[in-house]
């Protein structure tokens, strides 16, 4: 399969938008991988990438050849998985984008209980949100997408949409701490921290300020949600999350933390979205891989 070997080799020059960064990917020296990309571009009567001052860029045949390479690799990724679960050993790669609070409790949890069933399945997981997801779809970098409160994507097939609503996190001794429900205006006798503006849940409350007759202004503003989890600790502060970014069992001793929602008169609940390329037919691996996270969703929010 030598010639899937230059469509991969192409595939690692257009993400590195470099020949020598590519080659360093790739292990082969830059001068035998720019003989390769000249044979190529011979063959196919066209330049694939315009040579700049410093790497390279598709051409506008470029473009297209590369979205054949990807589809071409990503068929047969499909066809290599099916092959091997006709010997009943389950194989493959699973890439996933998601939002950055699908990072540190839910996929850890479903990747771990996939993986004692088929441990030669392997994976990847990338941080974009929303546009940057879809576009990780498109050119077959991630075969699934788990996105909050996404823009309004033409390439996105919605597998399954959650309601999420926003809840304040504070520690567990927090003087709010032992109230079931919160509404907003009672958070804003404390410090807030509130994620920027990229992120679905900062959007449903900058959406909940306009309604109200109050504003909300963060001591500390954060476009990580670790940081912002954390900071608690440290100062009597109130930050906001939805329930798929928290540990399910928050009252633990091991956790300072705890969670209230807030009322959904103040903040409306946002969506969280499971989705693939449209039309894409998954690897088997990753498709599968799909079919527990529906389920799985499905029971902890439906």
């Amino acid at each position: 399969m030598r010639h899937l070997e230059t469509l991969r080799f192409v595939d690692a020059i257009a993400r590195a938008g470099s020949i020598r960064q590519a080659a360093e990917m790739m292990s082969i020296t830059s001068t035998a991988l720019n003989r390769r990309l000249l044979a190529l571009e011979d063959e196919l009567g066209a330049q694939i990438f315009e040579r700049l001052p410093r790497g390279v860029r598709l051409s506008a045949a470029g473009e297209l050849f590369i979205h054949h390479v990807r589809t071409q690799m990503s068929d047969l990724e499909r066809v290599r998985s099916q092959i091997a679960d006709l010997s009943g050993e389950r194989l493959g790669h699973v890439g996933i984008a998601c939002s950055q609070a699908l990072l540190p409790y839910f996929l850890p949890q479903q990747i771990a209980e996939y993986r004692k069933q088929h441990p030669a399945v392997t994976f990847s997981v990338t941080l974009r949100d929303r546009a940057a997801a879809e576009a990780a779809l498109a050119d077959h970098s991630a075969d699934l997408a788990l996105v909050f409160e996404p823009v309004r994507m033409a390439d996105f097939q919605t597998l399954i949409a959650v309601r999420q609503p926003v809840c304040a996190v504070m520690v567990a001794d927090h003087p709010l701490a032992q109230r079931e429900r919160l509404r907003l205006r009672e958070c804003l006798a404390f410090p807030l921290g509130l994620p920027t503006a990229s992120y679905g849940v900062r959007h449903l409350l900058d959406m909940a300020q306009m309604r109200a007759s109050f504003s909300l202004h963060p001591t500390i503003e954060s476009d990580s949600f670790e940081f912002l989890r954390n900071y608690p600790i440290a100062e009597n502060l109130i930050t906001f999350q939805i329930p798929i970014g928290l540990p399910e069992h928050m009252s633990a001793p091991y956790v300072p933390f705890c969670h209230k929602p807030i009322d959904e008169r103040d903040v409306a609940p946002g969506l969280l979205y499971l989705g693939q390329l449209k039309g894409r037919t998954l690897p088997v691996a990753a498709a599968r891989f799909s079919d527990q996270l529906v389920r799985e969703l499905v029971k902890r929010f439906e």
